[in-house]
């Protein structure tokens, strides 16, 4: 491998014009295709397998009008201080507003009359109007949801408060500065990594070019293959974090060969063969990851996971090809003033020590103690994960500024919080003798139970072997008291259908996301048996040993429950909740254990490959075990260190998102990233090298026969090469390359 890539190398650096040409086309083709297609707001959420998912489908085939998968909304009137919501004057505005939303669209399916309805809370202090649309959110016209906000400003003018709530407003999250920061944070380390603008500009252009093609080809794609916001997000996040990673390890490279006294286009394909090799195979890693969350089964994961997947691919293509190009253009000017005084250096001259090689030394002389420090640390914050609670946020969750949280909060005021998320029990009773008294014994079954506060009368079908019932719990949505109450209806539909034959499930919002979670469970012990599994192989290939990927793979797993710790911490028990805008605690989000191992596995690797395999380069080539590990920080520490703050930088922008989901999905990956580089990476590895030995490198001689030679750390490129001038001896790569030990 290390010689086609530096082949692949040279032949980008001379033929730098076209390389560059290529990208921008690239980059202008994908642009034309996000600007000339229609974005989506959300995607379809289904759930394959699970009773709420065959229930709702239940609904669609025997309710063919009641557009059971169409948008919703509740508009929450609450009337002024000493006033009712049934006094005549109040009452004639939300007669009036119900009018302006019956006439507002034709996507509108029905409009609700509160007073009608009984949805006027026993104080009569609030109201509220429920609509429901033909067709899902994605596909409502800015001229419907126009009609929507603007219901009830004649109620806002007369002194009554109008909030609006449900999927009808949902809208693209909004990250806000807080990713121009991470982005801006990202080119200061640069900076001081490199001591050169010109260096430190490629990454971060490379990046934006990787990301660019990425997230404008999900935008092309959304409405085709039903992709929804957090889809961009996320391909944004992984993208321009590993984009910026890799373009630093090849730049890296380079400038340490030049430094050697290469030629430029030698150094650019000596780059690209080494440090290109470990580029491949990390991305490889992150590759596997994302697309393993196929095994989940759930839609919108799946195409979550192949499309940040897809814009890592193009980080890597673009770190093998236009990184070698642009380095063709900057000239020796990517080298900064002390890099280039470090290479006029006098051969004999003694580099030194830098902070890399100063930390691997104090490793090796108190390995023991790194290693209970780093072990008992990371154990220590991983006790919070014990009491996970996992859930999907609701509306509640959202900023306080939002109308959508602010009508959750008059709802819950008004008529209690589990009216934000009613239960659809749907009673298929086409099996049953006789299906009216099933369908009431179902609606007394379920009053009698603890925690429901309102059973609606059954509604059937027309056919009449179907009916509906609402089911309106006490707690809000997301509480584990409402996940009781579906159970417990779940276990009594199972009694009534061996008594009747008809046949009860329970759907709705939130017993979607009950199911939701369950199948993210069910999936987390396999899916990390096939990432891990098959990463495991992978690092089996790249390091030639056993021992080396069983240490990485244990590593990072310490790293993910400690990083789970510290989001139940700070997003479930709020500590220093306010310091990162939670506003309101709650379950974790139950997609977030299998994405955070999928996610940060593939990540974890990148470290591990590029600062493990300049050690295994330096012992291959005759260095003892403790020595290869100073080697190996002494040239990759400051790189990985850099490299990890930059990834840190970029997932904590996303932070300051307006979208919980999104926000908690950019700390836990920002505090992942610091436990895994800072901690298991940077201390427990070289602890537990140190203590291996040589029996870090064994590798059983029936296995070294079957496992292929990929030529990782170019071994057989500097056999290739070792005659040429600029090749030396072919130990001068890992001897030298005196320049990284000052930058």
């Amino acid at each position: 491998m290390a010689t086609f890539l530096y082949k692949l190398g040279r032949l980008a650096f001379r033929r730098r014009r076209y390389v560059a040409l290529i990208w921008v086309a690239l980059l202008a083709l994908a642009g034309f295709g996000a600007a000339s297609a229609s974005t989506a707001t959300s995607s379809s959420f289904s759930i394959p397998g699970t009773e709420a998912q065959r229930a709702f489908d239940l609904l669609e085939q025997r309710f063919p009008g009641a557009s059971a998968d169409g948008a919703s909304a509740r508009v929450v009137f609450k009337a002024p201080d000493s006033e009712k919501m049934t006094d005549p004057a109040n009452k004639a505005e939300v007669d009036k507003a119900v009018r302006e939303l019956k006439s507002g669209s034709d996507q509108i399916a029905s409009v609700s009359d509160p007073y009608a309805a009984g949805a006027v809370s026993k104080n009569g202090s609030t109201a509220y109007v429920s609509v429901s649309y033909k067709v899902n959110s994605m596909e409502l016209t800015d001229a419907t949801r126009d009609a929507l906000e603007d219901a009830g400003h004649a109620a806002q003018k007369s002194g009554m408060t109008v909030e609006i709530g449900g999927d009808a407003l949902q809208v693209m999250p909004e990250t806000g500065a807080t990713e121009i920061i991470g982005v801006a944070i990202a080119a200061v380390v640069l900076v001081i990594t490199f001591g050169s603008l010109i260096a430190a500009g490629l990454p971060l252009l490379t990046a934006l070019i990787g990301v660019g093609i990425g997230v404008s080809t999900i935008t092309a794609l959304a409405n085709v293959l039903d992709l929804g916001s957090t889809t961009s997000t996320l391909a944004m996040m992984i993208g321009l974090a590993v984009g910026i990673d890799y373009a630093l390890f090849i730049v890296s490279r380079y400038r340490a060969e030049l430094a050697e006294g290469r030629e430029r286009e030698e150094a650019a394909g000596r780059a690209v063969g080494t440090a290109g090799s470990a580029v491949v195979f990390a991305g490889l890693t992150v590759v596997i990851a994302l697309v393993g969350l196929a095994v989940v089964n759930i839609p919108m994961l799946s195409k979550m996971g192949f499309a940040a997947a897809g814009t890592v691919a193009i980080a890597v293509l673009i770190a093998l090809t236009l990184v070698p190009a642009l380095l063709g253009f900057a000239g020796k000017r990517v080298m900064g003033r002390k890099a280039r005084k470090a290479a006029e250096a006098p051969d004999g001259a003694e580099a030194k020590p830098n902070m890399g090689t100063r930390w691997a030394r104090f490793v090796l002389r108190k390995p023991v103690w790194v290693l209970l420090v780093g072990v008992i640390g990371l154990g220590t914050i991983a006790v919070p994960a014990a009491s996970l609670e996992m859930g999907l946020p609701d509306e509640g969750s959202q900023p306080t500024s939002t109308t959508q949280r602010r009508a959750y909060d008059l709802l819950s005021e008004g008529f209690g919080p589990g009216f934000n998320g009613p239960l659809m029990v749907v009673v298929d009773t086409a099996d049953s003798s006789d299906g009216k008294t099933a369908a009431k014994q179902v609606t007394d079954e379920i009053s009698s139970m603890k925690g429901v506060v309102a059973v609606t009368p059954a509604q059937f079908n027309k056919a009449g072997d179907a009916a509906m019932i609402t089911v309106v719990p006490k707690d809000r949505p997301s509480s584990v008291e409402t996940e009781n109450v579906v159970h417990a209806i779940r276990d009594a539909g199972k009694d009534i259908k061996s008594d009747t034959g008809a046949e009860v499930l329970v759907t709705g919002s939130t017993a979607m996301n009950i199911d939701f979670s369950q199948k993210m469970n069910d999936a987390l012990l396999p899916y990390l048996a096939l990432v891990v599994g098959l990463a495991f192989l992978l690092l089996m290939v790249v390091f030639r040993s056993v021992l080396v990927p069983l240490k990485a793979a244990l590593g990072f797993l310490l790293s993910v429950v400690a990083a789970l710790g510290a989001v139940v911490a700070v997003f479930q028990w709020g500590w220093l909740g306010s310091l990162f805008g939670v506003e309101q605690t709650g379950p974790i989000m139950s997609m977030m254990p299998i994405f955070m191992v999928g996610v940060v596995f593939g990540l974890a690797m990148d470290y591990e490959v590029f600062l493990v395999t300049r050690m295994r380069e330096a012992y291959v080539h005759g260095e003892k075990p403790g020595q290869a590990i100073v080697t190996g920080f002494r040239h990759g520490a400051r790189v990985v260190t850099a490299a990890a703050v930059i990834m840190m930088a970029v997932f904590a922008g996303f932070i300051g998102s307006s979208e919980q989901m999104v926000k908690m999905i950019g700390f836990s990956l920002a505090i992942a990233v610091f436990f895994d580089a800072f901690v298991v990476r940077m201390a427990i590895v070289p602890a537990v090298l140190a203590l291996l030995g040589k029996r870090a490198w064994s590798l059983p001689r029936w296995l070294d026969r079957i496992l292929p030679n990929v030529d990782v750390e170019g071994e057989g490129l500097r056999e290739q090469l070792g005659e040429t001038p600029e090749g030396g001896t072919g130990h001068g790569d890992t001897g030298g390359e005196r320049e990284l030990t000052r930058v």
